[in-house]
């Protein structure tokens, strides 16, 4: 490297990009022509409240669009708090003004929760601008792709009807398999059978606010995970949801009963808030664990990587902190041999931006597709089918190379809310 690509490197850092070469040459041509001009939200109802972001500019047409993850309060700091912050600033100047926003909302406690949840989303939005901008795809802007295709799993929730009956999951794995886009992994709802089939807690030892597991729930999980496992066959990958459940001899228990099932991981075996409890898990079971969709930037991350309390990092990427906080995440699990997989609850337009971070992360396994309504795909206008074979695709289109269909997220508003209102 000689001393003028060193300089040009080094003023790219420090201005927070991590473009290089030819995007380089094109940000710094456009750096302070392009102005953030406004930032609009509107709620979509779907799966979940939907918070999708658009940021305008000075530059007629130009604007990026984004996505929060779901949750209350989430639009009215991105409007009564965030935007003041990035109003005139120049947007490809992404790094910047996401601490920018949390440095400036030190009160409003940047260091979690919907405050961070409320910048990621921005920063996504971000993220298409300045690929719109710089006419790439966003991955390229992240350091570029380890991978053009994203694995996903299908997250099935429990079936209809009797728990107990072994055909009900028999008829349920055909249904998932029977799916259009040809999954090659899923996960089912391990936590879902004892309150199902005991919905009044009247056996002995249940109580709807212990984290109790009994020897009778145990059985009736790993009966209803061995049908699922004899109807996938031995290669597909399935992973088995606990939802921070469990105490932690029980949920140790219940993952030793487990493992003849081989599943792809355990998730969030016992509650996040204490990584001393999930380490013993991970250490006493000879299955995966995975876990961290409820923690928030590298600081949430750093103990359960230190403490090498998980096998896999299972980062929300529009909750935790956006594309590259989520990213760097990614490399920090990878500093003790932790593997990243992607949980998501978001729209179409949330699902892609995650998956151009996925495509960046060098140890990324696999990302989420959770509840499904049919309607799903058609909030966003993207040429070609969604998945194919269970994998999705990045385009070598500007941005996330998509855009809200109108007819669509008009159908769908939230109460109250407008387009783009």
């Amino acid at each position: 490297m000689n001393r003028r690509q060193f300089l040009q490197t080094s003023a790219a850092s420090a201005a927070g990009f991590l473009f290089t070469g030819e995007h380089w040459k094109a940000a710094a041509a456009l750096k302070g022509k392009v102005k953030i001009t406004d930032v609009k939200v509107m709620i979509i109802r779907g799966t979940w409240d939907w918070n999708l972001i658009k940021i305008e500019t000075d530059q007629p047409g130009l604007y990026g669009i984004g996505e929060a993850y779901w949750g209350f309060g989430v639009k009215d700091l991105v409007l009564n708090q965030l935007k003041q912050h990035i109003i005139g600033e120049d947007p490809l100047n992404v790094d910047k003004l996401y601490t920018k926003m949390l440095m400036k909302s030190a009160g409003a406690g940047a260091i979690g929760g919907v405050t961070v949840t409320a910048a990621s989303g921005i920063e996504i939005a971000l993220w298409d601008l300045a690929g719109r901008i710089l006419e790439t795809p966003v991955c390229n802007l992240l350091g570029g792709r380890f991978r053009d295709k994203v694995r996903f799993y299908r997250t099935m929730q429990s079936p209809e009807g009797n728990l107990e009956d072994m055909q009900r999951y028999k008829d349920f794995v055909a249904e998932a398999r029977a799916e259009k886009w040809n999954w090659t992994a899923f996960k089912f709802q391990g936590d879902g059978i004892p309150p199902r089939v005991d919905p009044n807690y009247t056996e002995p030892g249940h109580d709807p606010y212990a984290r109790i597991l009994t020897a009778k729930d145990i059985r009736r999980i790993v009966k209803a995970m061995e049908t699922v496992r004899g109807e996938l066959g031995p290669d597909i990958d399935f992973g088995i949801e606990a939802h921070w459940r469990y105490d932690v001899h029980d949920v140790i228990e219940l993952g030793r009963a487990l493992e003849p099932v081989k599943p792809m991981w355990l998730e969030d075996p016992v509650p996040p808030d204490n990584i001393e409890a999930m380490a013993r898990v991970t250490h006493a079971i000879n299955i995966p664990v995975c876990t961290g969709e409820n923690l928030y930037t590298r600081q949430g991350f750093r103990q359960l990587c230190t403490m090498q309390a998980t096998s896999g990092v299972h980062i929300d990427i529009p909750k935790s902190g956006g594309l590259l906080e989520s990213k760097k995440i990614s490399d920090l699990a990878d500093l003790y041999y932790i593997w990243t997989a992607a949980h998501n609850p978001a729209s179409a337009l949330g699902t892609i931006a995650s998956a151009h971070a996925a495509a960046s992360m060098r140890e990324f396994r696999v990302h989420e597709l959770a509840k499904w309504i049919d309607w799903w795909p058609t909030l966003v206008i993207k040429e070609g089918p969604m998945w194919e074979n269970g994998y999705f695709t990045i385009q070598d289109k500007p941005g996330y190379g998509v855009e809200i269909n109108p007819d669509v997220a008009k159908a769908h508003l939230a109460p109250g809310e407008v387009w783009w209102g």
